[in-house]
């Protein structure tokens, strides 16, 4: 098995939807925000080789909305999808497997792109994967989530013929090597891959944790339907993750890709920070 990291850029979105109920006094030392209080953000995907399996896990923003709406997400950044595959001598033909984390914009986006005046998958040669509940949830959305959800991400996966759903059982096998886990605070039925790798376990966090700025318990993002769930997902996420050594994969960090914890006086926190191909 072989990771790469896939940078696709970074955007930015409001601190204090990030942070929720945290002060801007407390959370600007973890990501300081700009004059209109916009934070930067990665939109870091993971690429996983096992086997002949090539497996994509998320897929960015995409390029093929209009200019209004990148006008709020202020994009910025030298990394796409296409030149991080490139830089690791792989094409988007390539890829066998898309796995969705979930199905917001900032996570399948790039999984669909515009020919001509039809929308067409990205990764013509692959699966994508999501799972039904999200499905459901996302193509049925509620008036708070919906802005999260377009239509022209999702719809166009299933028209296509290429969509499967994984059975929503927690810990269940994708390969050999990854196992799904599943959380419903940030959104229904997220998916987290959990990955066997150099004898060592690394979790995808997705947006269960989206940084290490959130690594305490109440840094639950505003954009959480059910936070109250997220803080005991989290609480339980974390607590075995320090037990028993695993690395975290943070989507969203602007710095830090992996970090190991450790037990403090003031809860779980982050021992070492590294990037992915320093496992």
């Amino acid at each position: 098995m072989e990771l790469y990291t896939i940078d696709t850029g970074f955007f930015k979105l409001d601190g204090g939807a990030m942070f929720g109920v945290v002060p801007k006094s407390i959370w600007h030392k973890l990501n300081p925000a700009d004059d209109n209080n916009m934070c930067t953000w990665a939109m870091r995907c993971l690429l996983i080789k096992e086997g002949n399996r090539l497996i994509l896990v998320d897929t960015g923003i995409g390029n093929k909305q209009d200019a209004k709406f990148f006008s709020y997400y202020y994009l910025h950044g030298n990394a796409t999808l296409d030149s991080s595959l490139a830089a690791h001598g792989f094409h988007r033909d390539d890829i066998t497997d898309v796995f969705l984390t979930h199905l917001h914009f900032d996570h399948c986006g790039g999984s669909i792109i515009r020919e001509g005046d039809k929308l067409v998958p990205a990764f013509k040669n692959a699966v994508y994967w999501s799972n039904p509940d999200h499905w459901k949830w996302a193509t049925e959305p509620n008036e708070r989530e919906k802005a999260s959800f377009l239509k022209e991400n999702i719809l166009p996966i299933q028209e296509s013929g290429q969509l499967q759903f994984i059975d929503q059982q927690d810990g269940i096998k994708f390969t050999e090597n990854i196992a799904v886990r599943f959380v419903h605070g940030h959104t229904d039925a997220m998916m987290l891959p959990q990955i066997r790798y150099k004898d060592q376990t690394l979790l995808y966090m997705a947006d269960l944790l989206p940084s290490i700025g959130h690594l305490p318990i109440p840094y639950v993002m505003a954009y959480d339907m059910f936070p109250l769930t997220t803080l005991q997902e989290k609480k339980s996420f974390l607590q075995e993750a320090l037990d028993n050594k695993y690395i975290l994969f943070f989507e969203h960090d602007p710095k830090v890709e992996c970090c190991t914890l450790q037990q403090t006086e003031r809860g779980i926190r982050v021992k070492n920070m590294f990037a992915l191909n320093e496992i």
